[in-house]
C-alpha cells in the first residue's frame, strides 16, 4: 500500500459485525470474562482498549514498526519511553530539543537518577564524545524544535548499535507521511500525535512505536503500570485526523514553500529556518531521509519587541503554543515553548527573542502573506 492508501486502509478498519465502515468507540472500562483469567482479549481498558488498539495498530504500520501504544499526550508518550531505562543510565538528547522535553529530563526524571547530556546531534562526532560507560539511549529529533536542525538517522543508528545503544527519535515535525526512522535504524518512534497526526487542534495525544518484541513489552509494562493511557473518544479522533494527513501535508507544504519565497523579499527578516531551503544546514542529509520538509519555519524579525508586535497583530495566524493544524500558528518560542529553558541556554542554542516560529496551515496563501506583513510593518 502506498502511503494515502494506508492511511486511510491501514490497522483495524470498520467494524465487522456491524458494517460500520468506522471503528466503533469503545466507551468502556472493564470488560465480562468467560471463566477466571480467562477474557476475549481484552480485561481492563488501562491494559487495552480496542478502539486504542485500532489506533496503536494504524501507527505501527505507519512507522514499519513491531507495536505501536497510544499515551494521553506527547509528554506522556516520551516519560513512559523514559521510565523503561534505570537509575543511574544515561541518555544523550539532541540541544535543540522541544521545551517540554527539557523540562522532563533536567526538572523531573533526573530526580529518579537517569541523567542526561544535551548535544548538538547534527554532528554524529559530538553524541560519540558524549557516551560514557552508562549511556543506554540516544534520543534525537529531527528536525528540532524551533531551529529544524537535521541529523542523519542512518549514521546516528550505526553508532547506537556499535554501542549497544537504544536509538530513539521524535518525528513529530515530519510525521510518518514524510519520514519513517525506523527505516534507517531507529528502534523507537514518538509523535505528539496533538499536531500534525490529529491536525485539527481537537485532541491531544502521544504515540509511540517499537521495532521489536523485547521494546514492546517494555513499554507496554510502564503503559499499563503508570496508566498514562489515551482514551477512546480521542483514540478515535487521532485516527479520524490521521485519514487526511497526506492530503494535508502536501498541502501545507506547498504553502510553506511559497510563504518562505514571500519572507525572503522582506528586509526586516533574516536567518531563515527551513529544511527545505537548499542553504539550510543538513539540506543534503534531510533530503536523503525524508519525502518532504513540512510546514514549520522559524525566522528572526530582529528584537523580542518587534516579535511581540507581530504576535499581537496577526489575524489569521493565530497566536498558540501548538502546531500542525489546520489553522496556521504563530509563536516566540523564547517567551514560549521554549521559556523553561534558561535564557543563557536559549543563548548558546540561538533561540532570540526574537526568534518567531510559524506553522504554516490550510488558509489561501495570499492571506498568510498580507496578513503577516500589516503585522510586521503595524
Amino acid at each position: 500500500m502506498r502511503k494515502k492508501t494506508q492511511l486511510i486502509h491501514g490497522g483495524i478498519t470498520g467494524d465487522e459485525k456491524t458494517g460500520a465502515v468506522s471503528v466503533p468507540i469503545y466507551q468502556v472500562s472493564t470488560y465480562a470474562q468467560d471463566g477466571v483469567g480467562q477474557h476475549r482479549g481484552y480485561e481492563y481498558s488501562r491494559t487495552g482498549n480496542p478502539t486504542r488498539f485500532a489506533l496503536e495498530e494504524l501507527i505501527k504500520e505507519l512507522e514499519g514498526g513491531h507495536a505501536g501504544f497510544a499515551f494521553g499526550s506527547g509528554m506522556a508518550a516520551i516519560t513512559a519511553v523514559l521510565m523503561t531505562f534505570n537509575q543511574g543510565d544515561h541518555v544523550v538528547f539532541t540541544d535543540d530539543v522541544y521545551g517540554g522535553t527539557y523540562r522532563l529530563v533536567s526538572n523531573v526524571i533526573n530526580r529518579f537518577g537517569l541523567e542526561a547530556s544535551f548535544v548538538d546531534t547534527s554532528d554524529v562526532e559530538n553524541i560519540k564524545a558524549a557516551i560514557t560507560d552508562r549511556t543506554k539511549a540516544i534520543y534525537v529529533e529531527t528536525p528540532t524544535n524551533p531551529l529544524l536542525k537535521i541529523t542523519d538517522l542512518k549514521k546516528v543508528s550505526e553508532l547506537s548499535k556499535e554501542n549497544d545503544l537504544t536509538f530513539i527519535v521524535d518525528n513529530t515535525f515530519s510525521t510518518p507521511y514524510w519520514q519513517n526512522p525506523i527505516d534507517f535504524g531507529a528502534d523507537i518512534v514518538l509523535h505528539s500525535a496533538t499536531k500534525y497526526l490529529g491536525g485539527h487542534s481537537d485532541v491531544v495525544a502521544g504515540l509511540v512505536v517499537v521495532n521489536s518484541q523485547k521494546l514492546a513489552e517494555d513499554v507496554h509494562f510502564v503503559l499499563n503500570s503508570s496508566g498514562g493511557i489515551l482514551g477512546p473518544q480521542d483514540s478515535w479522533l487521532l485516527m479520524r485526523g490521521i485519514k487526511t494527513l497526506g492530503v494535508r501535508m502536501e498541502e501545507i507544504e506547498d504553502n510553506t514553500r511559497q510563504f518562505i519565497e514571500f519572507l525572503q523579499g522582506l528586509p526586516e527578516v533574516t536567518n531563515i529556518y527551513y529544511p527545505g531551503l537548499e542553504d539550510h544546514k543538513g539540506y543534503d542529509v534531510h533530503s536523503q531521509q525524508a519525502r518532504g520538509s513540512g510546514g514549520m519555519i522559524s525566522f528572526d524579525v530582529g528584537s523580542g519587541e518587534k516579535a511581540d508586535r507581530v504576535l499581537k497583530n496577526t489575524r489569521f495566524f493565530t497566536l498558540a503554543e501548538s502546531l500542525g493544524a489546520v489553522e496556521s500558528l504563530i509563536s516566540v518560542p523564547a517567551k514560549m515553548t521554549h521559556a523553561s529553558i534558561p535564557a543563557e541556554r536559549r543563548g548558546e542554542l540561538g533561540i532570540t527573542d526574537g526568534l518567531v516560529r510559524v506553522s504554516i496551515g490550510l488558509e489561501d496563501i495570499e492571506d498568510l502573506k498580507e496578513d503577516f506583513l500589516q503585522a510586521l510593518r503595524k
